[in-house]
């Protein structure tokens, strides 16, 4: 199984505008950084996490091939904006999103005119969107593919996180209770949100947290996403990382063991 990470940045993205700091300014292409989005991929099955305003940027980078499903993290406007810019993959059939219960709910008013109550009224162009309500520590199929919503908290906002076998992703996380780390055990690679060393934020974890969390769930590898220009650069600012610790950049791939 491959996961590429499309985008490792903060809801701002990196560069931020009007910022002339040095990760700003840098032309190491790991310091620039695109909403948070992921594709996880077998020879037979596609799926995207997440679909934020950069999304149709990110997905030009990749082959164009059929998404098979859409897991969404949470309803906020970097992770769901670019939603509409998936029309394209209709060519090949109605867009299956997957998200929980406050994020199929929301969306249809985030944007109405792809889901009218009459269904032959849809706006002409618009996806044809199809929403799935899934549930936290339920085992889910999508293809060849299979997965586990975990839940965390984001500030007070209940999200999902996502487990597929040894691998994890979770971003926007703040905190998590002690009950869900018994559905995280066994993960070896995870992904997960750190936006910067110091100076804490409300609703997302700093790295810090993110190693205590990646080290209580015994993972081997962690890679940090969600990551604010505040971080540093990019090489710098992973020599201050321990063994098994990194920061993500856009466009990383992984291998992963699928069993």
């Amino acid at each position: 199984m491959k996961i590429t990470l499309l985008g490792t940045g903060t809801s701002s993205g990196v560069p931020v505008l009007g910022c002339d700091c040095e990760v700003c300014r840098s032309k190491d292409p790991r310091d620039n950084r695109l909403r948070c989005a992921a594709m996880i991929e077998t020879e037979r099955t596609r799926i995207l996490i997440d679909a934020g305003p950069d999304i149709r940027q990110q997905l030009l980078r990749v082959p164009f091939r059929k998404l098979d499903g859409v897991l969404i993290t949470h309803i906020h406007y970097d992770h769901v904006g670019g939603i509409d810019d998936l029309r394209g993959f209709c060519v090949y059939g109605d867009i299956n999103i997957y998200g929980d219960e406050i994020t199929t709910e929301t969306l249809p008013h985030t944007m109405p005119y792809c889901f009218p109550k009459d269904a032959e009224k849809l706006y002409p162009g618009a996806p044809k969107l199809k929403l799935h309500t899934i549930v936290p520590h339920h085992s889910y199929q999508i293809g060849d593919v299979g997965f586990m919503p975990i839940r965390v908290m984001h500030d007070q906002l209940p999200i999902l996180g996502y487990r597929f076998g040894k691998f994890a992703y979770i971003t926007d996380m703040k905190s998590m209770s002690d009950e869900e780390y018994a559905y995280l055990d066994g993960v070896e690679t995870l992904v997960i949100n750190a936006l910067r060393f110091d100076k804490p934020h409300h609703s997302h974890q700093l790295v810090d947290d993110a190693i205590r969390v990646a080290r209580r769930i015994g993972a081997k590898q962690t890679y940090l996403t969600h990551v604010t220009h505040q971080i540093g650069l990019h090489d710098a600012a992973n020599a201050q990382l321990p063994a098994g610790f990194c920061f993500a950049y856009d466009g990383l791939e992984l291998e992963i063991d699928e069993e």
